[in-house]
């Protein structure tokens, strides 16, 4: 079903960044704000999310607070009639030699139409764009963890579809 291909843009979202409102530290230096913003499109919807709270700054491992992101405390907003809530509080690792960052565990939950899907991705690799703080997902697939029969079994977001932004 379209709606729920939009789940996965929801999952990607919290390992994904932009939309302009803040500006790109390069990998050198130091980013003090320890925040992070989000965005992903997949099937024709966007989700987002700007300011989110981070534990540390890049290049050190860190974690991004959900409370910051899911509403009422965060502005996670998507198109197409989607909500969305991150369960966990996701740790991201960082190889700067390699230009890599390495998300542990998304777990979300989307609704569209009152049907609720909860997904999980593990290991969620994503490439630094050049020697700034912004980084972009290779492709992953999360897997369903609990919802209606309504749900698809896995949702998966392509290499580009998602990105984080560190500021």
């Amino acid at each position: 079903m379209r709606q729920f291909s939009a789940l996965s843009c929801v999952t990607a979202l919290i390992i994904a960044a932009t939309a302009g409102a803040a500006t790109a530290a390069t990998a050198s230096e130091a980013t003090a704000a320890q925040q992070v913003d989000g965005v992903i499109v997949v099937a024709g919807n966007t989700c987002t999310w700007t300011n989110a709270r981070t534990s540390a700054n890049p290049p050190t491992a860190l974690s991004i607070d959900r409370t910051s992101i899911n509403k009422p405390g965060g502005n996670l907003s998507c198109t197409g009639g989607i909500t969305a809530a991150l369960n966990n509080n996701p740790n991201v690792t960082f190889d700067d030699a390699a230009g890599l960052a390495t998300a542990d565990v998304i777990d979300i939950t989307g609704t569209q139409m009152g049907i609720s899907c909860r997904y999980k991705a593990t290991n969620v690799l994503l490439n630094r764009d050049g020697t700034t703080r912004k980084y972009v997902n290779q492709a992953f697939t999360a897997t369903k963890t609990s919802g209606s029969f309504l749900c698809p079994g896995s949702v998966t977001t392509a290499a580009g579809g998602a990105s984080l932004l560190f500021h």
